[in-house]
């Protein structure tokens, strides 16, 4: 039977609507059942698990969203899922580790790494030390020109004898260290993998870079020719070692060395011509002439002949009267069919030759112009002045040009007609022969040397230590000039830290403490609200439940407006548009002994298990330096950017995960301020507005709706917006004379703005006044001044 999907979802909300959970979850466990991409079905399922307390299945539907979010490459989203899963089941390293890699996706730095660092403890608990260092590994990615990091990490791999994995450590700390140039200890560290791993490409290739940058690449040649003496014919190996002799600008060893390359791989034939540009950049012509020779067979085969041309050309700007490189020229034309190309070089080889006294050239020349064009007498003349043509049999045959022109160029009918054909030429200069035996006549112009020691000069001692960079946050608000309004100001968030405090809100607490500390420096109340916090999180004084008195008559109010910018991410929304009822305290959890949702920082340090457990002190000392580096003040203000934390608070919100969009939202607000011009700290103040407001928090809501009102810009309508909420804000946290005040401001402005003529109505009646609406009062203009 058909499911009706339509039906079954009516008939779950109606279900939910009666507090009927168990109904409700059978509903929707079919629609899934059927539909597997109803993934709004999936979460709210989730969501229906979790309040009848059924983790295992509540984790199965999650981790399906998220894995989709995930594929589908919606980072954020996939990040606010594995949240909620964190949340139902700590201690799970495959979700922590899932977390930190799309915090690293992300850019988001600061979170990765705390989720990294959970993980690598959960793995010294276990005493699983390789897969600590691997995944220490990864956040050593996150910081990359960390290269004292980098040799620790491989030390910690030679101890557990992961030769490999030490050997890569050491070449990439080496590679970072070139790149910013400190070259003589990049040559250290390479050297060290070197000693692990002789023959290992990427670290081979880093010690040419690092010689190089220091002009001293006939070096690395001897490295890399050691390494070759196991593995001769090791193509990587070889092309490293002709490059050494390129940058070394020595020829005759980069020829042969490109020797052996082409001798194992033909097709790389073509990095002869950098040997040739080698050789005629240090004016070598002739050796630059014979390279070229060796391969101008195959080029034209190959059809590479506007690259052979070139490379010709190139010759001859360095000797414009080379005969052999004349004739090459000579060759390609006769190749290509073009009669014009093959009558000018050859009457321009017959002028350098009979300037060179070079009779047999210049007969060879004139004996094939003398076929294009018996009628030309001076040609005729000078041809038997040396004593005629050349045999028929000992010249070669020359296309009939007329009937050619009518028809594509083809190759000649073999390469051995023309080898014998061409004897005369030849014979003139043994280094310009059209046999192409690389291997056998560059190797005998040039000889390996034998055996000899190589001196590396490296020295294996351990590299100064460097500290891991920390970052300091922007200033995320203006400081008011006057001492009066700091102080204001200064008393007013001091009130939210107590209720922060008073309310659970540690976290919050310790964010809002540090913008403060940032905006007026250091105070005595601020050290006093951090001691108190301290307390709490070490357990030396009893947490109290009761909320501090705050007088919300002068706070700076901001406020929330329907104004965010769309996601970036298009991924449908995955949303709870169902009434559900409301939902039953969650059950006290214990405390997890790794804590993976929170960052580790905020563990105190009487209370951490030791990380030596199972493992080497080189590898716990690893570990302190980087738990170490993610509690560096300061770091978390500047990490990501605002665009980040913006759009992944705005997935939190989706997931109904309030308490982590506030923090990411917070964060973003500490990234911009009132009077940037640019819409931001608005955007921020309203939805920290809201989540305030879902989170039952409604006073504290009233500040950030408040708040926006500061932003510079605000137009007319925004500034309405702003003033409706914090009136809907204090009626939610029973303030009813000012949730009034704020409505008729409102009313006062546009009557038929939203519903705001009753909620007047309606408030009055509550307070028992009479329902004429009095003058506006601007309520929300005296909570900001």
């Amino acid at each position: 039977m058909v499911l009706d999907k339509a039906k079954t979802l009516r008939a779950a909300e109606k279900y939910l609507e009666s507090g009927k959970i168990a109904a409700a979850i059978k509903e929707y466990s079919q629609i899934a059942a059927v539909d597997a991409d109803d993934f709004t079905a999936l979460n709210m399922l989730g969501d229906l698990y979790t309040r009848v307390g059924n983790t295992a299945e509540a984790v199965v539907c999650f981790h399906r969203i998220a894995e989709h979010y995930r594929e589908q490459g919606f980072g954020l989203k996939a990040i606010a899922m594995y949240k909620k899963i964190d949340r139902l089941q700590p201690n799970d390293i495959e979700i922590a580790t899932n977390l930190a890699d799309l915090y690293a996706q992300q850019d988001l730095i600061v979170e990765a790494r705390a989720h990294y660092l959970a993980v690598v403890d959960a793995y010294n608990r276990a005493g699983a030390a390789q897969n600590a260092l691997e995944t220490l590994r990864k956040i050593a990615d996150l910081d990359p020109q960390n290269t004292q990091i980098r040799t620790k990490l491989a030390d910690g791999y030679l101890n557990l004898g992961l030769k490999r994995e030490a050997a890569e450590c050491f070449a990439e700390a080496g590679q970072a260290m070139v790149a910013r140039g400190a070259c003589d200890e990049a040559l250290e560290v390479f050297g060290r993998a070197l000693v692990i791993q002789p023959d290992d490409y990427e670290t081979l290739k880093g010690v040419l870079a690092a010689h190089s940058a220091r002009g001293t690449a006939d070096e690395a040649a001897e490295l890399i020719e050691e390494a070759l003496k196991s593995n001769p014919e090791d193509h990587e190996l070889l092309t490293l070692l002709a490059d050494a002799y390129f940058e070394a600008e020595e020829p005759e060893q980069a020829e042969r060395a490109t020797a052996s390359l082409v001798g194992g791989e033909p097709g790389s034939y073509l990095r002869f011509t950098e040997v040739a540009r080698l050789y005629v950049r240090q004016g070598k012509i002739a050796e630059a002439v014979s390279v070229v020779a060796k391969i101008t067979e195959q080029m034209l085969a190959e059809r590479q002949d506007s690259q052979l041309l070139a490379l010709i050309d190139e010759l001859l700007a360095s000797d414009a009267d080379n005969v052999q490189a004349l004739r090459l020229v000579a060759r390609a034309n006769w190749w290509l069919r073009d009669m014009d190309g093959l009558k000018a070089s050859l009457e321009r080889l017959a002028e350098a030759a009979q300037a060179q006294d070079l009779n047999d050239d210049e007969r060879y020349a004139l004996t094939q112009l003398t076929r294009l064009d018996p009628a030309h007498e001076e040609h005729v003349t000078r041809l038997n002045e040396l004593g005629g043509a050349i045999e028929e049999e000992a010249i070669e045959s020359l296309p009939e040009f007329e009937v050619v022109a009518a028809r594509e160029p083809e190759p000649v009918a073999s390469a051995e007609e023309f080898v014998s054909n061409s004897q005369e030429f030849t014979a003139v200069n043994d280094e310009a022969t059209f046999e192409w035996n690389p291997v056998a006549e560059v190797s005998e112009e040039a000889s390996a040397p034998a055996d000899a020691e190589i001196e590396t000069g490296f020295s294996f001692e351990s590299i100064v230590a460097e500290e891991l960079p920390t970052t300091t946050s922007e200033a995320a608000t203006e400081q008011p000039a006057d001492d009066d309004r700091v102080a204001a100001m200064l008393r007013q968030e001091l009130e939210s830290v107590d209720f922060y405090i008073a309310q659970g809100y540690i976290d919050i607490a310790i964010d809002t403490l540090e913008l403060l500390e940032q905006q007026c420096g250091t105070h005595p109340d601020i050290i006093a609200r951090r001691e108190q916090i301290n307390q709490l999180q070490t357990g030396t004084v009893p947490e109290t439940g009761a909320s501090p008195v705050i007088d919300y008559g002068e706070v700076a109010i901001t406020s929330d407006l329907d104004i965010a910018p769309a996601s970036a991410e298009p991924e449908p929304e995955i949303t709870l548009n169902v009434p559900l009822a409301a939902a039953p305290e969650k059950p006290a959890e214990p405390e997890p002994e790794i804590a993976l949702n929170v960052p580790i920082a905020a563990a105190p340090e009487n209370e951490r298990a030791p990380v030596e457990m199972g493992i080497d002190a080189g590898l716990a000392e690893i570990f302190e330096e980087y738990r170490a580096s993610s509690e560096s003040e300061g770091e978390a203000a500047a990490n990501g950017d605002y665009e980040t934390h913006y759009n992944l608070g705005l997935a939190y919100k989706d997931m109904d995960l309030f308490e982590d969009a506030l923090e990411e939202f917070q964060m973003a607000a500490s990234l911009t301020s009132p009077a940037d011009g640019t819409g931001r700290y608005l955007q921020c103040c309203n939805l920290l507005g809201h989540c305030f407001v879902q989170t039952g928090v409604p006073e504290v809501a009233v500040k950030w709706f408040a708040k926006g009102l500061s932003a510079a810009h605000v137009s007319d309508e925004e500034r309405m917006a702003l003033t409706y909420e914090i009136a809907a804000a204090y009626e939610q946290a029973g303030d009813l004379h000012h949730a009034l005040e704020s409505f008729t401001e409102v009313y006062g402005n546009n009557v038929s703005y939203r519903n705001v003529n009753e909620r007047v109505k309606t408030l009055k009646t509550r307070l028992g006044e009479k329902s004429t609406i009095t003058p506006p009062v601007t309520r929300s203009e005296q909570l900001v001044n």
